[in-house]
């Protein structure tokens, strides 16, 4: 069946901004494809999608109806919607006007075959069951440009890697999280128990050392130590000033003299994960820094995630693997702006046996195709935010939903899905 009608509206996320069910970051990478937004300060603060509304009701909804593409034919309606945009960045158009209409026809697709969709999108990619649920990334300590502390690093998150099912690492993530509360307010005061865009805790701590001291405690006081690994996002492009590093970046007194090298800063992270049960560090350098990438991937021994380094495009992805800049990928749809391109670009990184997290944005929607998406690629990871905030927690619940679904035929990742260099974990049988 071809496509017969296609509509788009504006509506918030969970920032209170105002688009389609495509979400939105804060903290973006110079090489994203474009996020089309109105720009008019008097209306949504500039923040509004008319724009990319009228292109898709009046641009593309038009000429794809008329090109009587199948709804099933994923890849020839991104290819479509690429072509007439006709831009490197999906400029012309938007990515987040491209996007909607890609994952619409996805979700359309399932429903003539009359299938889920993560059995649509794994048919799409070519993979076979078992299908495999991911490790949730839990993000409970938020920094950089997600809260208003002093920290500089963006994000501190809980893998409940020791589960022996989705539902149970849901529970201990869960579980974890509210003593972590508890022990925030009893240092800090229950004002550092507010929670940031992606329901994580944003305490006046000092820096990593502290934050990675919370969460031990937590895990320990939880009962769960050794059933819990650590993972940072850094987002170090956030604080890269003159060629060097500004862990102190939020105070416009910042001394440039203690910014750190390259060097120096892969030397702290190399401390920390001696330290701390750290088994992933996503974004721990500039996006352009290639030199410090590679350095610090061979030096660590764990999983270096690529994010505003390699935006989910295949084009980055390949340079990464050319210069063994990173071994992991933090898979975002609305950094790339099609379906078809998200699937090519994780399945690029895993031939080179990187790890794949498909990740959310700080700027949510409740929609839960990446929950979907997760499971059809069998990456094995997830990262959606804390167990907190009704747009990270419908992607958690629809994990929930599939994993009964698919009953005896479904397994959980554990830590095969954060070991880079396996086999991509739909492909292990138990």
């Amino acid at each position: 069946m071809s496509i017969t009608k296609i509509h788009a509206r504006q509506i918030f996320d969970s920032r209170g901004r105002f688009r389609a069910a495509v979400p939105s970051g804060a903290s973006t990478g110079i090489h994203e494809a474009v996020e089309l937004r109105d720009g008019t300060k008097s209306e949504y603060v500039g923040k509004g999608v008319l724009k990319a509304v009228t292109n898709v009701n009046e641009k593309i909804a038009p000429a794809l109806i008329e090109s009587g593409i199948k709804v099933t034919a994923q890849k020839d309606i991104d290819d479509f919607l690429i072509k007439l945009d006709g831009t490197p960045n999906k400029g012309l158009l938007g990515a987040n006007a491209i996007l909607g209409v890609s994952i619409a026809a996805a979700v359309a697709g399932a429903a003539e075959k009359d299938v889920p969709l993560y059995q649509h999108l794994a048919e799409l990619a070519g993979v076979k069951p078992p299908y495999v649920l991911p490790v949730p990334a839990f993000n409970v300590i938020n920094g950089g440009s997600h809260a208003g502390n002093k920290l500089a690093f963006q994000e501190f998150m809980l893998l409940p890697t020791g589960a022996t099912s989705f539902t149970e690492a849901l529970k201990i993530g869960t579980e974890t999280y509210h003593t972590l509360k508890k022990v925030i307010n009893a240092k800090y005061g229950i004002d550092a128990t507010n929670v940031g865009d992606e329901g994580g805790f944003a305490p006046n701590v000092s820096g990593a050392v502290e934050s990675l001291d919370l969460l031990v405690e937590a895990i320990k006081k939880a009962g769960y130590e050794g059933k819990i690994q650590i993972a940072l996002d850094v987002a170090s492009s956030e604080f890269y000033k003159e060629g060097k590093y500004d862990l102190n970046f939020k105070d416009p007194n910042s001394d440039p003299s203690k910014y750190l090298s390259g060097k120096e800063l892969a030397d702290f992270y190399v401390s920390l994960i001696k330290k701390y049960p750290i088994v992933s560090v996503e974004d721990p350098f500039d996006q352009d820094d290639w030199e410090a990438w590679t350095h610090f991937t061979k030096e660590s021994g764990i999983q270096i995630v690529g994010d505003d380094l390699t935006v989910t495009n295949p084009l980055r992805i390949k340079t990464a693997i050319e210069k063994k800049a990173c071994n992991g990928l933090l898979l975002k749809v609305n950094q790339i702006g099609t379906v078809s391109e998200s699937i090519q670009a994780a399945q690029l990184s895993q031939s080179d046996g990187w790890g794949v997290m498909v990740s959310h944005r700080s700027g949510e929607t409740e929609n839960t195709f990446i929950a979907d998406l997760s499971v059809a690629l069998g990456v094995g990871q997830i990262k959606t935010g804390a167990p907190a905030r009704s747009e990270r927690v419908a992607k958690y619940n629809q994990l929930l939903r599939i994993e009964e679904e698919i009953g005896a035929n479904v397994e959980y990742a554990g830590g095969r899905g954060l070991s880079a260099g396996l086999t991509p974990p739909a492909l292990i049988s138990k």
